[in-house]
């Protein structure tokens, strides 16, 4: 272990150099994930300006996400295997270039061919964001403070999801014209980029092996009997678990999506709400979903049985929803519950993330990691244009029943959990702990 551990206790804590470097490693993978999550919302916010601009429907509006999730998804399984070959860090770099070039094209974007373009080239640059983070978290920290990085991890996505609408629609509104709304957020991709290069040091394996901290991961790779090389790099697409977690992911972000893109027209119809306000009700969904990540990290700690909790939360946040899109309430109400319905998908994330990493084989992280989210990138692009006819030709509300919807068939899902993650610590001696 650490050095440090064997220092007495009443001095431990300030002279723990890994306390320190594992706190940088967190919030530099903290802050790259919160600019992908940022990127997700590149261009929903637009939507209500695009629609008056150049008459797009909300069908054809969702077939933008579409096209961002879906190379996303395709991307993110195979940038597992670029993760596990090349290494994390060099990933991530290419991947704020392409947020840039993303931003770029939305800027000057005279058309839906332009919009395309942008949201394709956004689509690429978050593909490799989930199995490159968690490989450097895995590596990188100490395990005694995964449960906390993960947590942290969860955090920053769902800040950076809050974040984007408030700045794209602040910006547009100081400047007058959403197109120097995508310039900023370009910068900011830039100015990211220049940070992560400036601290490499803390993204990049310890010296001696990719393992975390403290572990010799090379005499491992030496014990391994002579047959291991011959099992398929494919072998952990046979585990239940990474099955079972893959369509949690896809449902819980079938209604995500439903707020993400559509939760701003939507209210609007419901209630003629100026677009500050309904930016700002997506905001709270999003800022209380991080409360949730917040509470998950100690949950994951305390709970044995996990998926239960989960489960009531997101049967909770679908009354919430379908109460916010009834129109019973005032305005004000339903933007309440809209907000608190956020804390059932933010408290299920560290413990998700803890599930994933037990189901993980040794060496395999990034493939996991890649195929398990890809589910929440298919969740979005085949829900995205689904909503968006629900908004163009079933009325507001159907669009709340919808998200509601996903999220009881996220609850079916997670109630596999448990019993998915059994069988691999029978049939996979090697999963990582």
């Amino acid at each position: 272990m650490n050095p440090a551990s064997t220092a007495p206790s009443g001095s431990a804590a300030p002279s723990d150099p890994g306390r320190f470097q594992d706190a940088e490693t967190i919030g530099l993978v903290g802050l790259a994930h919160g600019t992908s999550h940022f990127f997700h919302l590149l261009l929903p916010p637009l939507f209500p300006m695009l629609a008056a601009d150049y008459g797009f429907s909300y069908a054809e509006l969702g077939l933008l996400v579409t096209v961002f999730f879906v190379i996303s998804g395709v991307g993110q399984a195979l940038a597992g295997f670029l993760v596990d070959r090349v290494g994390a860090w060099p990933v991530l770099m290419g991947a704020m270039a392409s947020f840039a070039l993303a931003a770029l094209a939305a800027a000057g974007a005279q058309g839906y061919g332009g919009f395309m373009l942008a949201a394709a080239l956004a689509g690429v640059g978050n593909a490799p964001f989930h199995p490159a983070d968690f490989s450097i978290l895995n590596q990188r920290v100490s395990p005694t403070r995964l449960g906390h990085a993960f947590s942290v991890h969860g955090i920053s996505g769902n800040l950076g999801w809050a974040a984007a609408p408030l700045v794209i629609a602040g910006v547009a509104a100081a400047t007058g014209s959403w197109r120097w709304s995508m310039v900023a957020c370009g910068l900011w991709a830039v100015l990211v980029a220049a940070l992560l290069w400036c601290r490499s040091a803390a993204l990049k394996p310890p010296l001696g092996g990719p393992g975390v901290p403290g572990v010799q991961a090379a005499p491992a790779a030496v014990a391994k009997p002579p047959s291991a090389p011959s099992v398929s790099a494919l072998a952990f697409l046979r585990l239940p678990s990474v099955w079972v977690c893959f369509s949690f992911f896809f449902w819980s972000t079938c209604s995500l999506a439903a707020v993400q893109s559509f939760l701003g027209p939507a209210l609007g119809r419901l209630y003629s709400e100026p677009l500050t306000w309904l930016a700002l009700m997506i905001t709270g969904y999003m800022v209380a979903s991080a409360v949730g990540m917040v509470l998950g990290g100690f949950v994951v700690k305390s709970s044995p049985r996990l998926e239960r909790n989960i489960a009531l939360a997101l049967s909770a946040s679908a009354a919430m929803l379908l109460v916010a899109g009834s129109g019973w309430l005032p305005a004000v109400l339903s933007g309440l519950l809209v907000a608190m319905a956020g804390l059932g998908s933010g408290l299920a994330g560290p413990s998700r993330d803890m599930l994933i990493r037990k189901a993980a084989p040794a060496g395999a992280t990034g493939r996991v990691y890649g195929t398990v989210y890809s589910g929440l990138d298919v969740g979005f692009a085949v829900s995205a244009p689904v909503f968006g006819w629900l908004l163009d030709h079933g009325g507001a509300s159907s669009l709340f029943v919808g998200a509601a919807s996903a999220l009881l068939l996220g609850v079916a899902s997670a109630a596999w959990v448990g019993r998915g993650l059994q069988p691999p610590s029978a049939a996979a001696p090697g999963a990582a702990q």
